[in-house]
């Protein structure tokens, strides 16, 4: 229910009192967004290393480590300073990776692969986006960031490795043409644990779900994409439920619990990823009515 208010609130805030925003018009009416926090670990090799609501992850292993979502182009040194005050070095990133090509979450890259020197692996239908800085993104093509070469273009169900790590790549198109949702498998509490990533599954004020006359969609297959990633999300099994904002999973409030004294088992929550994911797909299909019925 405080999921379900809080999405409402932000989406009515954008639709009665913005057009879509710029990048820095964004910074400013999320403070949580550049607000740090202190890295926390999830499970075995699985930490957090983000501000206080944009994730990122990073994966640890003997081979190096994998880190999820650059963030904004201001955000690398967050995240540093966050993988160091956890006791690693931000030199032993190999890999990173995005759950989608938006400016939140991607306009840091260029910046992290200097640091880095990690190769860049994203999903296809994302990858102009991010090789342009944001230039052709269907929504937001004012939002720009340092352009950044793919090493990797991924396709939908490959899998990227390092050390004894394992991430699926689950392409879950819609909020943007490569959305993507990670899954890993990771100890906790003793055992194998799913875990899932979400990368987005929100309609944003401005998206285009069909065609109307003068107003073609988004782009063409919009809707088909949002419907084709409820119904992979509703297939994935998931005892750990992360995702690209700590919004999604209702990260603050469960990292009290955590640092109250519950510890990590907090972080396993299958009932509220089924939750979220129906609160959501509700979500897509009222805004969809909405603008079938719009004359």
């Amino acid at each position: 229910m405080a999921r379900r208010l809080l999405y409402t609130c932000i989406t009515l805030a954008v639709l009665l009192f913005a057009p879509i925003p710029r990048a820095q018009s964004y910074g400013q009416a999320h403070p949580d967004w550049t607000t740090p926090i202190a890295p926390f670990r999830i499970a075995d090799n699985l930490y957090y290393v983000g501000s206080k609501d944009l994730a990122s992850y990073l994966i640890v292993t003997p081979a190096g480590d994998i880190l999820i979502n650059s963030s904004l182009t201001t955000s690398p040194p967050l995240i540093r300073k966050s993988i160091e005050q956890l006791g690693f070095h931000i030199r032993d990133v190999k890999i990173l990776l995005i759950s989608h090509a938006h400016f939140d979450h991607d306009a840091g890259s260029a910046e992290l692969i200097r640091l880095t020197g990690a190769k860049y692996m994203v999903m296809d239908a994302d990858v102009p986006v991010v090789e342009s800085g944001g230039a052709i993104d269907f929504a937001y093509p004012n939002d720009h960031y340092p352009p950044t070469r793919v090493d990797r273009i991924l396709h939908d169900g490959d899998e990227v490795r390092l050390g004894n790590a394992v991430l699926v790549a689950h392409k879950t198109a819609g909020h943007t043409r490569g959305c993507t949702t990670w899954t890993m498998r990771a100890i906790s509490g003793g055992k194998p644990r799913d875990v899932v990533i979400v990368g987005s599954w929100n309609v944003n004020p401005g998206f285009r779900l069909i065609d109307h006359p003068g107003h073609p969609a988004s782009y063409p297959s919009i809707a088909a994409d949002y419907q084709h990633t409820f119904a992979t999300l509703k297939g994935l099994p998931c005892d750990i439920f992360l995702g690209a904002h700590g919004m999604y999973f209702d990260m603050l409030a469960k990292l009290g619990r955590a640092r109250s004294g519950a510890g990590d088992k907090v972080w396993i929550d299958p009932e509220d990823y089924r939750a979220a994911v129906a609160e959501r797909e509700q979500a897509f299909a009222t805004e969809l009515k909405r603008q079938q019925d719009a004359p």
